[in-house]
């Protein structure tokens, strides 16, 4: 083998070399490109479930909210019906006790 058939070899060895260090670099971009892709998938889907499960969860509030409320509404009306039925109860002694203490003056 002559010096220019050595010298054509480094010369297709460092092309051949070239070639592969630009398919790694193309490759490597494309791992990232393709990584990048899925975490911007991954992060939408975890965006995605995060409003699902706080919209779930209010959801899930409002209606014991709602339950709690239709109960404390519940027990006023019925304190309220108390103090009225005690009021109506009352009247006829208060009217007379009124009358009374007024005539006797």
């Amino acid at each position: 083998m002559g010096m220019a058939d050595v010298l054509r070899s480094i010369k297709n060895a460092e092309q051949d070399a070239d070639l592969k260090i630009k398919s790694a670099h193309d490759e490597a971009s494309k791992i990232l490109t393709d990584a990048r892709k899925k975490s911007s998938e991954i992060v939408q889907q975890a965006i995605e479930e995060a409003s699902s499960l706080t919209v779930a969860r209010l959801d899930k509030a409002r209606t014991v909210g709602q339950s709690e409320a239709a109960n404390v509404k519940s027990e006023g009306e019925s304190d309220i019906s108390a103090v009225e039925t005690s009021a109506q109860s009352s009247m006829d002694s208060a009217v007379k006790l009124i009358i009374d203490h007024v005539l006797s003056q």
